[in-house]
C-alpha cells in the first residue's frame, strides 16, 4: 500500500451483504454483483427468499389443510432452489434463509438482526399490479430497509463487465467500477449519500461525477448561468478537495431529473449511479407501485446499478 492508499483509506465496510432473491432471471442479474461486493470486502453474505403469505380469492374461510399443503410445497421447492445456489456461492462465506411473510418486513428484519451493512436485489422494474411479485417491491424496500440498496435493474446487461473470475467457478470476484455519478437534491442530509460515492471512488479507484437537477424553474430560465453557478458552488461543497484520487466533475441541469440523471449516466458511461431515497411516508404502497417516483425510473431506466442510500 502506498502513501496515497494509506491516506484515502476506506471509509466504508460492507461486513455484512444481504441478497434476497426469487430465483428468477432478474435475480440473477444481481448476483455477480454480491460475489465481486463480498470478495472486494470481505463480507458474510446472507442469501434470502421470501415466501410471501397465501392470498385467496374466493371469499370464505379456506380449508386449514390446503394452506399448510401450499406452504409445505412451496417451502419444500424453495429449499431445494437455495441449495442449488448454496452449492454455487460454496467458495464464499455465506449463510441462507428461507423465511414467510410480507417481503420488505422480512428483509427489514433480516438487515436488522443480522447487522446488513448493503441489500443487493435484482428487480424487473413492472408496474401495476405485475410489480407487486420478488424482484419488483425494490422501491418499497429501498424506502424501508435500514441500509443502502444496491439494485440491478433491467436495462443493466446480463454480462457483467468481469475484470476477474475463479478459474473454476462461474461467479466473478471482480467487476468493472470506473466511473461514478452521484445525483443529489441538495438537501440537509446530501453529504450522507455523497460519503457513500466518495468511499467507493476511493476503493475503485473510480472517477466520479456529482449532478444536481433544477427541477423547479420558475422565472430562472433568462438568468442561466446564474442559478447553475450557485448549485455547483454546493456541490463543490460536498466534498473535500482530499477526499479523491482525480478531481471529480459538477455538473448542474435544468429538467426531469430522472431523464437528467439517466442522460447523464449513458453520456458518462457510469458503472454505477449513487441516489439518496427518502424514508418511507404514508400510504407508501399507493405512491410506489404506480413507478412515478424518480428513484424508481432511474433504477428501471438505468444501463448499471443504482445505489440507493436512504437519508
Amino acid at each position: 500500500m502506498n502513501l496515497l492508499e494509506e491516506k484515502l483509506g476506506t471509509a466504508v465496510a460492507f461486513k455484512n451483504i444481504l441478497f434476497a432473491t426469487d430465483f428468477s432471471e432478474v435475480s440473477e442479474a444481481a448476483l455477480p454483483y454480491v460475489t465481486a461486493m463480498s470478495v472486494r470486502y470481505g463480507s458474510m453474505v446472507h442469501v434470502a427468499h421470501v415466501l410471501p403469505e397465501v392470498t385467496f380469492l374466493r371469499p370464505g374461510a379456506p380449508d386449514p389443510a390446503l394452506i399448510g399443503s401450499i406452504y409445505e410445497d412451496a417451502h419444500s421447492n424453495a429449499q431445494e432452489k437455495i441449495q442449488r445456489l448454496s452449492l454455487r456461492l460454496r467458495e464464499y462465506h455465506h449463510k441462507t434463509y428461507v423465511r414467510h411473510g410480507k417481503v420488505p418486513e422480512v428483509i427489514t428484519g433480516l438487515i436488522r438482526d443480522q447487522n446488513v451493512d448493503l441489500l443487493i436485489l435484482g428487480t424487473h422494474g413492472r408496474t401495476g399490479l405485475g410489480k407487486l411479485v420478488m424482484g419488483s417491491v425494490a422501491e418499497e424496500i429501498f424506502r424501508t430497509a435500514l441500509c443502502p440498496v444496491l439494485t440491478v435493474g433491467p436495462r443493466v446487461p446480463s454480462s457483467v463487465p468481469v475484470l476477474q473470475a475463479r478459474h473454476d467457478h462461474d461467479l466473478p470476484t471482480q467487476v468493472s467500477c470506473r466511473r461514478i455519478l452521484y445525483a443529489t437534491d441538495l438537501k440537509p442530509d446530501a453529504a450522507h449519500g455523497c460519503s457513500y460515492a466518495v468511499s467507493l471512488a476511493r476503493e475503485f479507484r473510480a472517477h466520479l461525477a456529482l449532478l444536481h437537477v433544477i427541477e423547479d424553474y420558475g422565472d430562472h430560465l433568462h438568468e442561466r448561468p446564474g442559478p447553475i453557478e450557485a448549485t455547483l458552488r454546493e456541490l463543490e461543497e460536498l466534498i473535500s478537495p482530499d477526499d479523491l484520487l482525480d478531481r471529480p466533475e459538477f455538473a448542474a441541469e435544468y429538467g426531469s431529473p430522472a431523464a437528467v440523471i439517466l442522460r447523464t449516466a449513458a453520456e458518462n458511461a457510469a458503472d454505477l449511479i449513487v441516489l439518496g431515497a427518502r424514508p418511507a411516508a404514508a400510504h407508501l404502497m399507493a405512491a410506489t407501485h404506480l413507478g412515478g417516483s424518480t428513484v424508481h425510473r432511474v433504477v428501471v431506466g438505468a444501463n448499471c446499478p443504482v445505489l440507493t442510500v436512504r437519508s
